[in-house]
């Protein structure tokens, strides 16, 4: 039953940027909360850096989870924070490069809400009956320190909910870099590069509130002035890493009037129930058209150390998780997804 077992879901999808390729390797290195000595809060550095340009990754659950990419022309680019001011209520500008002007590309995915609806009857999320959604700044996370591996150059956010939520599940948003172009053996087979990274979302032991609960993770992209988002959708007729799994969806930032590269954040539509991936306990991802959001982003979060205290010009998109085969994670306990930012 799931609300005995709960469930474990798991997503992939690769976040970077598709500026000039990579003279060969990056030489990629992870600092955990760089310059402060305290573990009760979570904050991830990961620098890429070829001959040419140097990749920051900053990941972090203070606050909103969320993760800011900023690629830089220049090899010897240098992230900085200011702590004081990144704990504080108004975080505006606590986060910056030097130099400047070396910033090509700058962009932010903040995870805002988990949502739980009731699949039983309904074809989709917009008609559904959904329960109360789970706000993730309300989530209490682990130290990131006891996961990070710089040999593997992977780490993991796992958070638990208010109290009274998940019966004792959690989620967690799991990284990997990578320095160099290469395919993911495991499913779904991912291509990447060294202008990118993993991030797989996982759902591990959460208890359903209905018999055929599905989930919804959404998330909120943000990015600075003069650069135009689109949605992406690639179908093929077979391929031969992820065989039935027809479809790869990217959204793209594109640069307008300079020579910037693009951003993007990648998936296949398909997540799956089982931490050993396989065709038989794939779950089919469905997203929704990109949204344009009123008003300005809830903070903090480390998007608005970065970009300031009125973030606007937001977008939002949903991945939801299930549908006919939605049950295969109801009985096996388990979900993960992989997009590629």
């Amino acid at each position: 039953m799931p609300g005995a077992r709960g469930l474990v879901l798991g997503a992939l999808c690769l976040l970077g940027a598709l500026g000039r390729p990579p003279a060969g390797r990056r030489e990629v290195s992870m600092h955990f909360n760089p310059g402060w000595n305290d573990s009760s809060v979570n904050l991830l550095h990961v620098q890429a850096v070829d001959a040419n340009s140097t990749l920051h990754y900053v990941w972090s659950s203070l606050g909103v989870p969320a993760v800011l990419l900023l690629y830089t022309e220049n090899e010897h680019s240098t992230l900085h924070i200011n702590w004081p001011q990144l704990l504080s209520p108004d975080p505006a500008g606590a986060i910056w490069v030097e130099p400047p002007s070396s910033v090509l590309h700058a962009s932010a995915v903040v995870f805002t809400k988990l949502f739980e609806y009731d699949g039983a009857n309904a074809s989709g999320p917009a008609r559904a009956l959904f329960y109360p959604p789970y706000d993730l700044a309300a989530f209490s996370w682990d130290s990131v320190n006891r996961t990070l591996n710089h040999t593997a150059l992977t780490a993991a956010f796992r958070g638990t909910g208010p109290p009274g939520t998940f019966h004792n599940g959690s989620i967690a948003f799991q990284v990997t870099a990578y320095e160099e172009s290469s395919r993911d053996r495991r499913l779904p087979g991912l291509l990447h590069t060294a202008n990118s990274s993993k991030l797989e979302f996982v759902m591990d032991g959460v208890a359903p509130r209905g018999n055929s609960s599905r989930f919804v993770l959404e998330m909120v992209m943000v990015e600075g002035p003069g650069r135009h988002r689109r949605l992406e959708s690639a179908r093929s007729i077979d391929d031969e890493y992820t065989p039935t799994i027809f479809e790869m969806v990217q959204l793209v930032s594109e640069p307008q009037g300079t020579h910037a590269g693009p951003g993007f954040l990648q998936w296949k539509t398909t997540a799956y129930g089982a931490r050993e991936a396989k065709r038989e306990n794939g779950i089919r991802c469905r997203y929704s058209p990109l949204q344009a959001v009123n008003g300005t982003l809830l903070g903090p979060s480390i998007a608005h150390a970065y970009f300031g205290k009125d973030v606007g010009g937001l977008a939002a998109i949903n991945i939801s998780f299930g549908g006919e085969d939605g049950e295969i994670y109801a009985s096996t306990g388990y979900l993960s997804w992989y997009p590629l930012p």
